[in-house]
């Protein structure tokens, strides 16, 4: 008795758009829904599509491409001996456009090792009690910071400066801008 046939792979926009979700959701966490509830499931892709979705996907988000680069690329894939068709390469890009965003912001987060500064708040008080006389009523910079990862608590750090160390900061500062400004300009 011969081996019953299998069904085809799925075909059609719905089945692809759901493949690239699926894709997107393992490469970039975070970044595209799932079919929708309720949808049935269907049969899995055959691997060398699910690989060949996967590497556009990778392409065109490390590429982070525009509408303008994003239609030259899928253009070129059509064209390509083993490519995509036309059909494929709309739903691509109707995918892409859709979920830009979050997988930018996705491979933003996936490429942060450390915490990042949230937020940032600064004012200038007056000191109106000191333990040394000459102290009371120098102007002092009150800066306070909220540091952390995304979808993480934060932290808080609250620093006072007086007036020598706000210079000096300000000097660094200077120093950091010039050393920027000469690596972006010999490049």
């Amino acid at each position: 008795m011969a081996a019953p046939e299998l069904p085809p792979p799925p075909e059609g926009p719905k089945a692809l758009g759901a493949l690239l979700a699926a894709v997107a959701q393992v490469a970039f966490p975070g970044s595209a829904e799932g079919p929708p509830r309720g949808q049935p499931r269907h049969e899995a892709p055959p691997d060398a599509l699910r690989d060949k979705m996967g590497a556009l996907l990778q392409s065109i988000a490390s590429a982070d491409m525009d509408s303008n680069q994003l239609e030259a690329f899928l253009t070129a894939q059509t064209k390509k001996q083993g490519g995509i068709t036309s059909d494929q390469a709309a739903v691509i890009a109707k995918f892409w456009k859709k979920n830009r965003t979050k997988i930018h912001e996705s491979l933003i987060s996936q490429s942060r090792w450390d915490n990042v500064l949230k937020n940032m708040n600064w004012r200038v008080d007056l000191k109106s009690q000191s333990r040394h006389i000459d102290q009371i009523n120098t102007p002092v910079a009150i800066v306070e910071m909220e540091i952390g990862k995304s979808g993480q608590e934060s932290e808080f750090l609250c620093l006072e400066f007086d007036e020598t160390k706000v210079s000096q900061m300000l000097k660094k500062l200077s120093e950091i801008e010039e050393s920027m400004t000469l690596l972006t300009q010999s490049t």
